[in-house]
C-alpha cells in the first residue's frame, strides 16, 4: 500500500501509528472476512438439512395419502422459500447433473437411507441439477409417478451480518487507542531527548536526563548526560583560564598605567594611556565574555516595552538628544532574564548610535509564538559576506568599524549569546535605502 506524500506524516511518532493502523485494520478485515465465509459454509450445511428433513417429510406425507389425494398433501405442507414440490410422470433432475463435492453425494445418500417399512422407502432416488439450475431431488413413489423437489438456495450473503461493521469499528477503535498509547509511549524519549539537547543549547548546566526506561533508552540518556557534563567541564575551564589570564593582566597594565605617568614627553605619555586604556578595556569585554553573566540568572517574568524604554532613554540621556526612536505597545510582557536581555539590546541600540548617529526601535506583536524587535539605521551597513563573521569574537569591519568607534569587537558575539540563550537569535541585514537592520526574536 503507498501513502501519498501529503498524508505521510513527518513524525516517527506519526509513521509508526499509521503503519501499525493499518496492518493491523488490514489483518483485522482479512479475519473477519475468512469469519464471514466459514459462516456461508455453515449457512449451506444448514441448508442442506432442512432440505433432507423437508423432503424426508414431503416422502411421508405424500407416500401415506391415498393416491387420489396426494395433490392435496402437498399443497397442505409448509414449505419455506425458495422450496417448491409437485408429483409428475417423470423426473425433473437431469441425469450426470449431481454438483460436485460432497454436499451432492450426502444428500443423494441421505435420501437414499429414508427408512421405515417397505412401503414407506423410495424405491428410486434421482439427485441433480432441476429446472434453471436449482438443486433438484426426484423419489419414484410406488405407482410410478415422481415426487420432485427443488431447493433454491439463496445467494450467499457474507457480509449481511449486521455486527460485521460494529465488530469492524469496534476492533479499529481498540487498536488506534492501543497503538497510539504504545507509539506515545515508545517515541517519548526521543522527544524528551530533543528537549534536553534544545536546553544544553541554551544552558550548559540543565539539569541531566533521567536515565532509566529500556536499556536503550538509558544508555541514550546516560550517553548525552555525559557529553553535557564534559561541556561543562570544558566551558568552565576555559572560563576559569580566561579570568586567570584576565586578573593576572590587569597587574601589568596597572604598573604600566603609572610608570607612564613620569613619561615627561605629554605626546608620548597619551598615547601610551591611550593604549593602556585600549588594553584594559579588551581585557575587560574578554571577561565579561568569558563569564557569560546570563546563565547564572534567573528567567523571571518582565515588561519587554518598558525594558526598551528604558535602554532608549539611557541612550537618548547619554547624547544629550534623541538619538533612538521607539515605536513599542504600552506592555508587552516576556520570561527573560532582565539585566542579560538588557546588556544585549543596550549592546545593539548602541552600535546603531555609534555608527550611524540615530537609529529606529520597534516591537511588533507576537505572530507564532515569537516577538520581534527590529533596529534599523541609516549607517554604513555592512559588506554582505561579513554580516555573519561579525559574530565571530573579536572580528570587526576594518573599513566602518575602527578600533577608535568599534570597541574589541565583542558587542554584538554577546548580544547573539543572550538572545539564543533565551531561545531567540539575532540576525543582521543591511537595507535597501543605506543602512543596516537588526532583528531580534524572542519567545512570546
Amino acid at each position: 500500500m503507498r501513502v501519498p506524500l501529503r498524508l505521510w506524516p513527518a513524525s516517527i511518532a506519526g509513521r509508526t501509528f499509521l503503519v501499525l493502523l493499518l496492518g493491523l485494520f488490514a489483518a483485522q478485515v482479512v479475519g473477519l472476512t475468512i469469519h464471514a465465509f466459514d459462516r456461508v459454509g455453515l449457512q449451506r450445511a444448514a441448508q442442506g438439512r432442512e432440505a433432507m428433513a423437508r423432503t424426508w417429510a414431503l416422502w411421508r406425507a405424500v407416500v401415506t395419502a391415498p393416491p387420489a389425494r396426494r395433490v392435496e398433501a402437498l399443497e397442505a405442507a409448509d414449505l419455506p422459500e425458495g422450496f417448491s414440490a409437485s408429483i409428475d410422470p417423470v423426473p425433473l433432475v437431469r441425469p450426470g447433473t449431481l454438483p460436485p463435492g460432497r454436499a451432492g453425494e450426502r444428500f443423494a445418500e441421505a435420501l437414499g437411507r429414508m427408512g421405515g417399512p417397505p412401503r414407506m422407502r423410495p424405491r428410486e432416488v434421482l439427485v441433480g441439477e432441476g429446472p434453471g439450475g436449482a438443486m433438484a431431488a426426484a423419489i419414484r413413489l410406488p405407482d410410478g409417478m415422481w415426487l420432485n423437489v427443488v431447493a433454491r438456495a439463496p445467494p450467499a450473503q457474507p457480509w449481511s451480518s449486521p455486527t460485521f461493521l460494529a465488530a469492524l469499528a469496534v476492533m479499529t477503535a481498540a487498536v488506534a487507542g492501543l497503538s497510539f498509547w504504545a507509539v506515545r509511549r515508545l517515541t517519548a524519549p526521543i522527544r524528551d531527548l530533543a528537549a534536553a539537547a534544545e536546553r544544553l543549547g541554551r544552558d550548559v548546566g540543565a539539569p541531566p536526563l533521567p536515565e532509566r526506561g529500556p536499556r536503550e533508552v538509558a544508555q541514550a540518556a546516560a550517553a548525552f548526560n555525559t557529553m553535557q557534563d564534559r561541556i561543562r567541564r570544558f566551558v568552565e575551564d576555559r572560563t576559569t583560564m580566561l579570568a586567570a589570564i584576565g586578573h593576572d593582566l590587569r597587574t601589568p597594565i596597572t604598573r604600566m598605567r603609572l610608570r607612564a605617568e613620569f613619561v615627561e614627553d605629554e605626546g608620548l605619555r597619551a598615547k601610551m594611556l591611550a593604549d593602556l586604556a585600549e588594553m584594559e578595556a579588551m581585557v575587560a569585554a574578554t571577561l565579561a565574555f568569558a563569564r557569560d553573566d546570563a546563565a547564572s540568572e534567573k528567567a523571571v517574568p518582565l515588561d519587554l516595552a518598558a525594558l526598551l524604554r528604558t535602554v532608549a532613554d539611557e541612550a537618548n540621556d547619554v547624547a544629550g538628544r534623541d538619538v533612538v526612536a521607539l515605536e513599542a505597545p504600552a506592555h508587552r510582557t516576556v520570561t527573560a532574564r532582565p539585566v542579560a536581555l538588557k546588556r544585549a539590546l543596550g549592546n545593539l541600540i548602541g552600535n546603531a548610535v555609534a555608527y550611524a548617529g540615530m537609529c529606529r526601535v520597534r516591537l511588533d506583536p507576537p505572530t507564532g509564538g515569537t516577538i520581534r524587535i527590529t533596529i534599523e539605521d541609516d549607517g554604513p551597513g555592512i559588506p554582505e559576506d561579513e554580516l555573519e563573521r561579525v559574530f565571530q569574537p573579536f572580528h570587526r569591519v576594518e573599513r566602518s568599524r575602527s578600533r577608535e568607534t568599534g570597541g574589541a569587537g565583542l558587542g554584538l558575539p554577546i548580544a547573539r549569546t543572550i538572545l539564543r540563550a533565551h531561545g531567540g537569535d539575532l540576525t543582521l541585514a543591511n537595507r535597501r535605502g543605506g543602512g543596516l537592520t537588526a532583528t531580534v526574536t524572542l519567545p512570546a
